[in-house]
């Protein structure tokens, strides 16, 4: 969806940029012109009345060959607002909206926040291509991206693994090349979704410390929704699996690790797939207080 509007968008700016240039170069002239032909045959013709309604008559002439039409207008004046909502949604920072719990505790469903379009380098709009290499993600980040089973939905989740990298998930573990990643019990979590109670722990992925949820009595199945690419870069295990992460790829997981469709289930995300670093809750209605930045 987030791509179809880009596209809507790039369509209104590429309409109204053409008939403000159009205006600019050709029409304004033309209608200057037929204005001060119009005033010539009116001075050249005395209407016999009163100096004010002469005035009048003569100004009502002059704004009636003066006349912009009325989808010049519209584009003329929308051209600039839909310029500026373009440059800065395709190369500074871009709305998103929580729809889901997949994220919690970090980020809960109905959460309104930013993504930084530029961290990971510039890209062209629509066709998503890098043209300025900037940075490239990191673990523990936050990333928004474009979901590899279907391009035009747009998922967040948490970096887990790096190009390269080997992730095990097992037992509700995390294991990154040989490395377990250490989480400490944070107290409980109220869980909307399944408005039950599960185990808060704190995690720190790479320079990033973070929350996850766990409910570590719960079995959790892994098995695949498709046939994704590089499926041969995993094992499925007990309660488990364990994934090699290809060249230009990442292994994304969710934070609420027990209720989360991630790459666990589908694969890989390409980096081309990379939307923008997630960082900052700009609103969420139901709890104001919220606002402010997560990690």
């Amino acid at each position: 969806m987030s791509w179809d509007f880009a596209l809507i968008l790039f369509v209104l700016l590429v309409v109204t940029g053409a008939v403000w240039i159009v205006d600019l170069l050709f029409l304004r002239s033309g209608r200057k012109r037929r204005a001060e032909a119009t005033m010539a045959v009116f001075d050249a013709n005395p209407t016999g009345v009163g100096s004010f309604e002469a005035a009048r008559l003569r100004q009502q002439a002059y704004d009636e060959a003066h006349k912009v039409p009325w989808w010049v207008e519209y584009c003329v004046s929308f051209f600039p607002v839909i310029l500026f909502v373009f440059v800065l949604r395709s190369f500074v920072v871009e709305p998103f909206r929580i729809p889901s719990g997949s994220m919690l505790p970090t980020l809960e469903n109905g959460d309104l926040i930013l993504v930084n379009k530029f961290e990971y380098g510039l890209r062209l709009p629509v066709i998503d291509k890098k043209v300025i290499p900037v940075g490239e993600p990191h673990r523990g980040d936050v990333v928004v991206f474009r979901y590899p089973v279907d391009p035009s939905v747009d998922y967040i989740k948490r970096v887990v693994g790096l190009p390269g990298d080997v992730v095990l998930y097992q037992d509700k573990v995390l294991t990154i090349n040989g490395h377990e990643v250490p989480h400490t019990r944070d107290g409980d979590y109220f869980e909307p979704d399944r408005s039950a109670y599960v185990g808060r722990y704190s995690e720190k992925l790479g320079a990033v410390q973070h929350g996850i949820l766990l409910n570590k009595q719960a079995l959790q199945d892994f098995m695949p929704i498709s046939d994704y690419p590089y499926r041969d870069n995993c094992v499925y295990l007990t309660n488990g699996v364990r994934c090699t992460v290809p060249p230009g790829h990442y292994f994304m997981m969710g934070d609420n690790r027990d209720n989360s469709l991630d790459s666990r289930y589908w694969g890989f995300v390409p980096e081309q797939n990379i939307v923008g670093h997630a960082f900052f809750i700009w609103m969420n209605f139901s709890e104001p207080s919220r606002i402010g930045r997560f990690h």
